[in-house]
């Protein structure tokens, strides 16, 4: 039996910076192994988490309740009107409530600030399956997919084209955690907060490169493009406004010659003919899909190590 690590056991996970560098070495070597068929063992059996989620999930909701199932677990999941939180109770009340009927709990929620106060306000573990802030997650997913396809994320460089938004926090918080080099293409206005990289160096690994920039560069040596979409579920008001902000931010084919060797990725979904065109995402270069089917085992890694005896 390969037992898992019991550093995480009752934590929460709300950024990827929660971690430090080998508690994130070890749920990716675990994801893998996972992925392989090399590790089957049931540690979440008799467990039973609650989702909630304020927004419409596919890839969070799917992969997080297959994920548990084959670990052992059972899930309920609970929508907004199910869980009204600030509105119909209290964050805190609601924590305290589900903390008596559940071992954890896995929140898709629209503000940030109200995750912290449920992770605060919860007895049980927290994990964070997306907020406007952070998408810790699917980031992980990504290393997982970063490392089947170039290696050694030290000796790679990302490049992340669009908003500045909760994947482009994640992605620099892994730069620190892992030494990957980053850059973050953003139009002017819509770049990630100063906050997000002062609080990457004090993480720092001694070795990542964290760039931000409203300009197409460093591509030529990229190991991977990356891109999200310019309007987020909550962002419908703006999207005229963004529209014309992100449109020369385009990932196209004429992106993509410019960084001969890297594969495209998306954390979907997509608005095919908005932040990225057919020809790239269908095209032999994209990973998207191995991505989405990441976030399954990269879960379930994150899972074991938080829940394992």
């Amino acid at each position: 039996m390969i037992a898992p690590v019991v550093s995480l056991k009752g934590r929460d996970f709300i950024d990827l910076a929660d971690l430090n560098r080998k508690e994130l070495r070890e749920v990716l070597d675990l994801g893998q192994k996972i992925k392989a068929g090399a590790w089957s063992e049931r540690p979440l059996l008799g467990r039973h988490l609650a989702m909630l989620f304020q927004k419409p999930s596919h890839r969070t909701r799917v992969s997080f309740e297959v994920g548990i199932a084959r670990l052992g677990g059972s899930t309920t999941t609970l929508s907004e009107n199910d869980v009204q939180l600030g509105v119909r109770e209290s964050i805190s009340d609601a924590a305290r409530v589900l903390d008596r009927y559940v071992d954890g709990v896995v929140a898709r929620l629209r503000s940030h600030d109200d995750m912290v106060a449920l992770a605060k306000a919860s007895a049980k573990p927290v994990i964070n399956g997306l907020t406007d802030r952070s998408h810790p997650c699917q980031v992980l997913a990504d290393l997982m997919t970063l490392e089947e396809v170039a290696g050694n994320l030290a000796g790679q460089h990302l490049v992340y084209v669009g908003d500045g938004n909760n994947i482009a926090t994640s992605l620099i918080e892994a730069s620190a955690l892992t030494g990957l080099a980053l850059t973050v293409i953003s139009p002017s206005g819509y770049q990630p907060p100063a906050a997000v990289i002062e609080r990457a160096r004090s993480i720092d690994s001694g070795t990542h490169t964290v760039t931000v920039t409203d300009e197409f560069t460093n591509l030529n040596n990229a190991t991977a493009i990356y891109t999200d979409v310019w309007t987020s579920m909550g962002q419908e008001p703006e999207q005229e406004s963004r529209r014309k902000a992100f449109m020369r931010y385009q990932v196209n084919q004429a992106v993509m010659d410019r960084a001969p060797d890297a594969v495209f990725m998306h954390c979907l979904p997509a608005h095919r003919g908005e932040e990225v065109t057919d020809e790239v995402i269908d095209g032999p270069r994209s990973v998207v899909f191995q991505q989405a089917g990441n976030r399954l085992y990269a879960q379930m890694a994150l899972l074991a190590e938080m829940f394992g005896e």
